[in-house]
């Protein structure tokens, strides 16, 4: 078994687990807790659907279905996590899926009504899963909590997308997380530290350090691009840290043509994926939609299945752009594929990264002009997918 731990966050469907999840994960990003969300349903839903707006969240959700390949890739990714894990699953795991839980060490259960609990308990004793706490959530009414040991019980409330915070219940299992995510952070770079391919670690939040950025509620700002590539060598870098796609692709693109590797939760330290262009570029793993602009082509990339497996995106094509144009790349994208995407379409004049969360945003994260040096932020009409 994995050294990490693994919280399964589980109940009936529309039990509010996503949303559960997301304010757990806010909360303990803002005590420093490292840790990684996996959702692992083939729903894909990540923070991206709680913070952007209703109606991008329309046009980024991908429904999807268990199968067998699926819950292959979740368990292989579980087994070799390298970091403690939020796991997101679907509501109702036949005998099959429930190989999931095989992977994990933790569960807090959750249900819109009191009944809907007992099966995941069930479920939790079979997999010899330490259940953290038990929640029954409605939509109106208000926090109440009933026990706190062993075992967190109680009521919980407003569990409603687009919710910024959380309540009293949320604080509480989020101190418990804490106590079980107890690696420090110094602790977790002595582990992964060591394996870096490079020699050079640009490691996010010693940059925003260097930055004078502060360290209580840190935000990245796009305004911050331009001092944080002065100081990143042109050399061959391992990425590590949380931060913004776009600064991810900022770096990469500055340090290219030197090797450059990410730490990804799931898969350790790797490479971005590695693309190809050609205009016989035909959708497969991966899809996309284009829209072709007077001075731009705007890219929106989209998983071709519910969960991605690197070994299969990595040597993909992608569609041969306009080369004298710049390049908008958007999409709900892990990292290693956005950096990637970003390093394939280097040679255009600029290039600029959507976030879910900005909507018709575009950070530009390599080029020269006035108009397009690092960091501008781009607006954009509507672009028709």
């Amino acid at each position: 078994m994995n050294a990490f731990p693994a919280v399964v966050i589980g109940g009936p469907p529309h039990s509010g687990k996503s949303v559960l999840t997301y304010l757990l994960t806010q909360q303990l990003r803002a005590w420093k807790v490292e840790h990684y969300v996996l959702r692992a349903c083939p729903d894909g839903e990540g923070d991206w659907s709680q913070e952007a707006p209703p109606e991008t969240v329309r046009l980024l959700r991908q429904k999807g279905q268990f199968s067998d390949a699926f819950v292959d890739l979740v368990c292989r990714d579980l087994e070799r996590r390298h970091l403690p894990l939020l796991v997101d699953v679907g509501g109702k795991p036949t005998p099959e899926q429930e190989r999931i839980f095989d992977q994990c060490t933790h569960a807090v259960l959750i249900a819109s009504d009191v009944g809907g609990l007992e099966p995941w308990r069930q479920l939790a004793e079979r997999h010899g899963l330490v259940v953290v706490a038990e929640l029954h959530s409605v939509l109106d009414g208000t926090d109440a909590i009933e026990a706190e040991m062993p075992v967190l019980r109680g009521r919980i409330g407003k569990l409603e997308r687009h919710a910024s915070v959380g309540g009293p219940i949320t604080t509480t299992l989020a101190k418990r997380l804490q106590q079980i995510f107890s690696y420090t952070d110094r602790e977790l770079k002595d582990l992964h530290f060591p394996h870096a391919p490079t020699e050079l670690i640009v490691d996010i939040d010693q940059l925003g350090n260097c930055l004078g950025l502060p360290v209580e509620e840190r935000r990245w700002q796009p305004q911050h691009l331009p001092e944080a590539l002065r100081c990143t060598p042109k050399d061959a870098i391992s990425i590590y840290g949380r931060g913004p796609n776009w600064l991810y692709a900022a770096l990469a693109l500055h340090a290219a043509p030197h090797p450059v590797y990410l730490f990804d939760p799931r898969l350790g330290w790797t490479q971005p994926a590695a693309f190809t262009c050609a205009a016989s570029a035909e959708p497969g793993v991966i899809t996309w939609q284009l829209e072709t602009q007077a001075d731009f082509t705007w890219l929106t990339i989209q998983p071709g299945a519910p969960y991605l497996d690197y070994e299969e995106v990595s040597g993909a094509t992608l569609p041969l752009l306009d080369p004298g144009c710049g390049v908008v790349l958007s999409g709900k994208l892990p990292y290693w594929l956005l950096v990637g995407a970003a390093l394939a379409y280097r040679h255009h004049p600029w290039i600029a990264v959507v976030q879910a969360q900005q909507e018709r945003c575009g950070i530009v994260v390599m080029g020269s002009s006035p108009l397009h040096r690092s960091g501008a932020c781009l607006a954009f009409g509507m672009v028709s997918s």
